[in-house]
């Protein structure tokens, strides 16, 4: 049955460790498939290899004192509710309009991918056409309920890293050692930090697990599950994949499809190409399956962008409608069909590399603010329930906050004009919150009610 408080339907708990693996290695896959390898042609294999081992420690200390709070805190608005409580509204609004815009603006990007991977099936169908399309499915099928949501994520992710299975069974028999170290590092080591955005595209969204525990059964437990084995698992996966990617040919044969072409962000139907050629079966199944990974993270970071937008709405921090959810299908619906036509628009732009490292900015903007928001709890709320301890407290949490600012930092200086825009979308979101609802007693009332629970 669904769960109620009086007359005002809530979520329902139905997910298990298994549906949060599901969901937690569904957000990220796509990063496996395509996009990563951009990061190639700024840094060069050993280039992005620096960036992407700093990312996965960034992401091992991240998760696991992010699983902290989702434990013991298991709210459907993740970040915004752990910094609300830990840091105050004002932060906890940042934290939580980062959150939104890395999990807005990231499918928007996939959506495109997906329209151009089913162009080359279906050219006389326009790629903006297929793309628009898959939000109206996705979000529709979200809409229906969490538990079907999850099903569907859980089928698709486990094609999708079977997909990865195969791809690298495939190509790691031409491995060579000695294309890893050709022209390892064209760019220097600057390469290295251009990079950055590319390798926490392997992981990016992750963190998604923690909205979704509200409709966990025994979340202090499951969550724990769900999240450590995803980004075990993820972690497995970025290292296979790029090591038999680069090592059929050199980074080059993965970026460039022919001498004198641009980039291509999709590595493994080139080193495939590489390797056993283009009308191999292989090359032909691996290639269908990436659609399946795309799809995974599309449709997972959807499901998660409507519980962070739906909690802002919930406490009053946006429009109360947002935080409704639907009488019949208890889905957070009215957040749903907003994130859809923000994505839309975002889609109409044709700026998808751009549209990434905005996500980017969000998504290390939540990391910051959230591990703040852990010490900070550590400090002032040390009777809280943790049904989970971060292991090594603090170093495992400092560790990730350094080298989140780091990273923070560097991509805003090779990304200057995109670091305006992110700021102006917090600046405005910020300066309309203040003047419309940070001073609404009913909504200060509320935030301290649901965050500072007596």
């Amino acid at each position: 049955m669904a769960n109620t408080t009086g007359n005002t339907p809530q979520l329902n708990r139905t997910l298990g460790p298994l549906m949060l693996w599901g969901l937690g290695v569904g957000y990220v896959i796509s990063g496996m498939y395509f996009g990563w390898s951009l990061g190639l042609e700024k840094g060069g294999t050993l280039g992005l290899a620096v960036a992407t081992f700093f990312i996965i420690i960034l992401y091992l200390c991240f998760t696991f004192s992010y699983t902290e709070l989702a434990c013991a805190i298991p709210k459907a608005g993740g970040a915004f509710d752990y910094a609300v409580r830990a840091l105050g509204k004002d932060w906890g609004f940042l934290g939580g309009m980062a959150q939104n815009i890395e999990f807005i603006f990231a499918p928007p990007a996939i959506a495109f991918a997906i329209g151009a991977y089913l162009n080359i099936f279906l050219p006389g169908v326009p790629v903006l056409g297929i793309a628009i399309f898959a939000y109206l499915v996705f979000t529709a099928l979200n809409i229906y309920g969490v538990q079907a949501a999850a099903s569907f994520e859980l089928v698709i992710t486990v094609v999708a890293v079977i997909g990865l299975l195969l791809f690298a069974g495939t190509t790691l028999p031409a491995f060579e050692w000695q294309n890893l170290e050709h022209n390892a590092l064209p760019n220097g080591w600057a390469g290295a930090f251009a990079a950055l955005p590319f390798a926490i595209w392997f992981f990016l969204a992750i963190e998604g697990v923690a909205n979704v525990a509200e409709e966990t059964i025994n979340p202090q437990r499951n969550v724990l599950i769900g999240f450590g084995s995803a980004i075990l698992t993820l972690v497995a996966l970025c290292l296979l994949t790029f090591a038999a990617s680069v090592g059929v040919g050199g980074w080059e044969t993965v970026v460039y499809p022919e001498a004198g072409a641009g980039a291509s962000d999709s590595p493994l139907p080139l080193a495939l190409a590489h390797t056993i050629g283009q009308s191999h079966l292989l090359y032909k199944l691996v290639t269908f399956i990436g659609l399946f990974g795309l799809v995974a993270s599309f449709h997972g970071i959807i499901l998660a962008a409507g519980r962070s937008t739906m909690e802002f709405g919930r406490v009053g921090f946006a429009p109360r409608a947002l935080g409704r959810v639907h009488v019949r299908f208890k889905t957070p619906a009215n957040a749903l069909l907003l994130n859809m036509g923000v994505g839309i628009v975002a889609l109409l732009t044709g700026k998808t590399g751009e549209i990434i490292t905005i996500a980017c900015f969000g998504a290390l903007t939540l990391y910051i603010v959230s591990m703040v928001a852990l010490i900070r709890l550590r400090r002032q709320e040390p009777e809280l329930e943790r049904p989970f301890r971060v292991p090594f407290y603090p170093a495992t949490p400092v560790v990730a906050l350094i080298i989140a600012i780091v990273a923070f930092i560097a991509i805003t200086i090779d990304n200057l004009p995109l670091a305006g825009i992110y700021f102006c979308l917090l600046g405005v979101a910020y300066l309309w919150f203040r003047i419309f609802y940070g001073k609404d007693p009913a909504v200060v009332s509320k935030v301290t009610a649901e965050n500072f629970p007596p």
